[in-house]
């Protein structure tokens, strides 16, 4: 009697687990807005924990992102550029 009451509960465990996979797969609408919002928003936690997960594997990694992070923020070679190119003539003087 006791084995079948496990095999029960196991199938009822099954049934609930398809029944969730297939009620969390069904398409929603989203509005244009909230597709943008989404999409600009921070990374998830998941992608967050992966790159932690990656910077202690690959430590090249790291130093990778914090160079990316400079890079938007203005920085290059240690050194903020302005917006700027600069003028004909200028990197010359420089060099002499």
């Amino acid at each position: 009697m006791g084995d079948w009451i496990g095999l029960g509960f196991i199938a009822l465990l099954i049934i609930c687990g398809l029944w969730g996979l297939s009620h969390v797969s069904k398409p929603y609408e989203v509005t244009t807005e909230e597709f943008e919002k989404r999409a600009h928003e921070a990374p998830s936690l998941l992608s967050a924990g992966m790159s932690g997960l990656q910077k202690l594997l690959d430590p090249a990694t790291g130093k990778a992102a914090e160079v990316q992070e400079d890079f938007k923020q203005g920085y290059y070679n240690g050194e903020q550029e302005s917006g700027d190119g600069p003028e004909a003539g200028e990197a010359e003087k420089e060099e002499v």
